[in-house]
């Protein structure tokens, strides 16, 4: 049986689906389904059980045995949520509880890291083991999941086979319930649909022109064939970037999902809110050697294929994957 924690959310029910398209139903979902702007996510999927998160880890010790592969996908994600309790309790203490019953039980494991660790980026975005204890996240999420790839790294029990991946800008179906913290590529959509333009951050920052801030922009189906080539592979153990190791500006994003809606570009840049200014990152790029060299060979959705793939073939009708 396969295990996917936050299977209601973004990745974690685009993961199902997955897994679902590969033949595989036997899968315990896991996460709080009482929120019923998710059910669409995870209502059409299949699988054998779904446990609530507060339950499941009292499940997992009882029923570790039953279980040939975690994708622990779940996590609180807000970037702008700074009570560390929550992030303490839900992205550090759950993880650990769920790497000991895999490391007990020899049970792989694939667990989201984020690119959030690598804060402004000064240090660079190379995935060695060697240069994550000096990285210096910017907000309390990216210290979160930075904790626990420290913990992790410093335990002698381990699962037979495990993953850290440092997932960076995603974006895709499944996302619409996120708000605040979906993708550039939905909010862009939405205000095309309700206002006929989109609204870029002005720059504050030498030597980035407004809407020009580079992402890493990587669409959520590479990050599905990714977790699968490495849960039926297992390669080397190790913590490894997932992105398409090319950054593009949020213009060039903004003016794919107009020509994606058979729409003339209409662009303004408005204020960034000054309760994330000083925590921006203004570019992100994967270095994605380390994951090309385990043998995953696959091309990376370009960010005009993904956006078209994206909002023609699930925004515009509201679909979900």
């Amino acid at each position: 049986m396969k295990v996917v924690t936050g299977a209601a959310g973004f990745i974690g029910s685009c993961m199902v689906g997955k897994l679902n398209a590969e033949g595989i139903e036997n899968i315990a979902i896991v996460d709080d389904f009482s929120k019923t702007d998710r059910q669409n996510n995870w209502i059409h999927k299949k699988y054998a059980l779904k446990i609530d998160r507060e339950d499941f880890i009292g499940w997992f010790k009882d029923n570790a045995k039953q279980v040939d592969g975690v994708f622990h996908m779940g996590a609180r994600s807000h970037t702008t949520e700074f009570d560390w309790n929550i992030f303490l309790k839900f992205n550090i203490n759950y993880s650990k509880a769920i790497w000991k019953i895999c490391a007990q039980y020899d049970i792989p494991l694939i667990y989201a890291s984020s690119a959030a660790t690598y804060g402004n980026g000064e240090l660079g975005y190379d995935d060695s083991l060697a240069s994550i204890p000096n990285l210096q996240p910017l907000n309390p999420y990216g210290r979160s999941k930075q904790e626990f790839d420290l913990w992790q790294l410093s335990q002698e029990n381990k699962p037979k086979f495990w993953a850290g991946l440092k997932f960076f800008n995603v974006y895709g179906p499944n996302e619409y319930h996120k708000q605040r913290m979906a993708s550039v590529i939905l909010h862009a959509f939405e205000q095309i649909k309700e206002k006929g333009k989109v609204g870029l951050f002005k720059s504050y920052k030498d030597g980035y022109e407004d809407g020009k801030q580079l992402r890493d922009f990587v669409y959520v189906k590479d990050l599905l064939e990714v977790m699968y080539f490495l849960m039926t592979k297992q390669p080397q153990s190790d913590i490894y970037n997932v992105g398409t190791g090319q950054a593009r500006s949020f213009y060039d994003l903004a003016t794919n999902t107009f020509g994606a809606m058979n729409k003339q570009p209409n662009i303004e840049f408005i204020p960034m809110p000054e309760d994330i200014r000083d925590k921006y990152q203004y570019f992100t790029q994967a270095k994605i050697d380390k994951l090309r060299k385990v043998g995953y060979n696959k091309t990376f959705y370009s960010l005009e294929a993904g956006v078209k793939d994206y909002v023609q073939n699930y925004l515009i009708n509201n679909l979900y994957y």
